[in-house]
């Protein structure tokens, strides 16, 4: 009997082991399909991968309902895979959740639960989370209006190549908010997103005589 249960037991293991490994596969084979943009087979793929409970595919289904890749567009089902990848820590979906709720799209609209999800994503490294909360604290939005903390998340975009964080961070340098002024950190930050073509950051560099 009891060597039956161990049999039990392995098989069990083994079954779900191939499981995991199946749903890694498909997540794989969907990115290929991306690649050649056949979404449709993407979309398939994900969706076998996403059932499986297989976190990066989940997030990838989500952007594809989200965007409208290979399925009909639909917002309510981007949401609930968001959710799913979004609970076992993705930062993507973290990000892409915080989203549908900041914009009502899927679920009904909620300040507080946007900025729930762009935090957490934001506190795992994701530059557009980590910009949008420093958005946020900069004028008002779902949060006290706090320069200080924006200075804080812009930077941390930043410093992970985001562009308009650079902007942005440049600006708060020239004005003085949140940060004393500081010229030379301005002009760094300006030019870092002139670099990767930011018009507002050229227009600034031009007034501000450096080139």
């Amino acid at each position: 009997m009891k060597l039956k249960s161990l049999l039990f037991l392995s098989l069990l293991f083994l079954s779900l082991s191939a499981s995991a490994q199946t749903a890694e596969e498909l997540n794989t084979k969907g990115l290929d399909y991306l690649v050649i943009s056949d979404y449709t087979k993407a979309a398939e793929c994900f969706q076998k991968a996403a059932e499986e409970g297989y976190t990066e595919a989940q997030n990838n289904l989500g952007v594809c309902y989200y965007k409208g890749n290979g399925v009909t567009k639909n917002y309510t089902e981007a949401a609930k895979w968001f959710q799913k990848a979004a609970e076992q820590g993705h930062a993507d979906a973290q990000y892409y959740l915080g989203e549908c709720y900041d914009y009502g799209r899927g679920v009904r609209k909620d300040w507080c639960e946007a900025a729930k999800w762009y935090k957490k994503a934001a506190e795992r490294g994701h530059a557009k989370a980590q910009y949008e909360l420093a958005l946020n604290y900069h004028y008002g939005g779902f949060v006290p209006k706090n320069y200080t903390m924006a200075v804080k998340w812009y930077r941390k975009a930043a410093e992970r190549g985001h562009a308009m964080a650079q902007y942005a961070l440049g600006d708060c340098y020239h004005k003085g908010e949140g940060v004393t002024k500081n010229y030379t950190e301005a002009v760094k930050w300006f030019r870092k997103a002139a670099e990767q073509g930011h018009g507002g950051a050229i227009y600034k560099l031009e007034q501000l005589g450096e080139k």
